[in-house]
């Protein structure tokens, strides 16, 4: 399989976030990817180096002013008398704010949707390699499914992470969505209608936002149930989309504890709904945190579950591209990538 990556990520590497009230290392640093770059070595995957793009393509999904906060936020940080090494909020804009934000630390309230996304020196650049990677598979899938091969398939090694991240707004270690970028890339080269399956074991709150209006874009994900599980506010069964996009958001709450024969049953009828839309080109937000030893542990599946869920995936035929998510340093981390690649390889030959 051919896998995009760069290591332009590894500016970006956070210290830190708040959980339960707790400050505790951030697990969204960049070994992250390295275990997952040794894992598809190792399994002889063919590495291509992603290209350069630039914001142009970002700001075909974010709002401009987001990405202005996030281009210059560290710049008006370190201006402040006595801050911090990291930007994370100590204010949010809330239902009762309405006035726009003017202040740096007023800004990364607003911008930034909770506490476990914080800025440094190099996020923003560290993000945009990360787009780099999305885009430059998408450009890719176009060119092979252009050349006649409409089994075409490729891995984005993508990090950090993007589905959390909203048009205007970063969370849950996401800055830039990645699957999204890549979705409306392949919106803008051709492709008619786009399904994005998101398997990360928490709900693609950003993805979902950005798309909900729209019809061409599907958006479908398997997850923790948000009623105890992060983000919380999105990721409902009655979230079917607005407008436009009325029908064209499926969501499938997952119980903690959720192991692998019941995961893929339900992965099943996830492809139901993505084969009900009839897409041109499937984007697979791949997160690997459902493993029963990520340290964000909610559901329990393996790494024979993981070769399942690739098999599966792969068996629906379309052209794909596999953006990676979420995951975290686990022993298994590795092994559940690679069983992962093996498993969707394996079907298409």
């Amino acid at each position: 399989m051919r896998v995009i990556y760069t290591d332009g990520h590894v500016v970006h590497a956070p210290k830190r976030f708040i959980t339960r009230g707790a400050i505790v290392q951030s697990p969204e640093r960049p070994e992250r990817a390295e275990i997952l770059f040794k894992a598809a070595t190792d399994a002889g995957h063919d590495l291509t180096p992603a290209s350069t793009h630039g914001a142009s393509p970002v700001a075909r999904i974010h709002d401009a002013g987001y990405l202005d906060f996030l281009e210059n936020a560290w710049e008006r940080w370190c201006a402040l008398p006595d801050h911090a090494d990291e930007i994370i909020p100590n204010v949010h804009s809330g239902r009762n704010m309405a006035q726009p934000p003017q202040h740096i630390v007023a800004q990364s309230g607003h911008y930034q949707a909770d506490t476990a996304c914080p800025i440094g020196e190099g996020t923003w650049k560290g993000a945009l390699a990360s787009s780099d990677v999305a885009v430059t598979a998408a450009d890719i899938l176009v060119q092979d499914i252009d050349g006649g091969n409409r089994g075409a398939y490729l891995y984005a090694l993508c990090r950090p992470p993007g589905h959390h991240a909203y048009a205007d707004q970063a969370g849950g270690f996401c800055f830039l969505n990645n699957s999204a970028i890549a979705a409306q890339r392949l919106r803008d080269k051709g492709a008619a209608k786009v399904a994005i399956l998101d398997v990360d074991v928490h709900h693609g709150n950003g993805t979902q936002g950005i798309f909900y209006e729209r019809g061409d874009v599907q958006t479908v994900s398997l997850h923790g149930d948000p009623a105890t599980y992060y983000p919380f506010f999105t990721g409902f069964g009655h979230e079917t989309g607005e407008g436009e996009g009325a029908g064209c958001n499926v969501n499938y709450p997952l119980p903690q504890g959720t192991g692998d024969d019941a995961y893929i049953e339900i992965l099943a009828d996830a492809l139901e709904s993505v084969a009900a839309f009839k897409p041109d080109v499937l984007v697979v937000a791949l997160g690997l945190d459902a493993s029963e030893a990520d340290p964000l542990a909610f559901c329990k599946i393996t790494t024979e579950g993981f070769r399942r869920m690739g098999r599966t995936i792969s068996e629906a035929g379309y052209p794909s591209l596999l953006v990676q998510e979420g995951g975290y340093i686990s022993d298994q981390l590795g092994d559940n990538l690679a069983a992962f690649l093996d498993g969707f390889e394996g079907v298409r030959g």
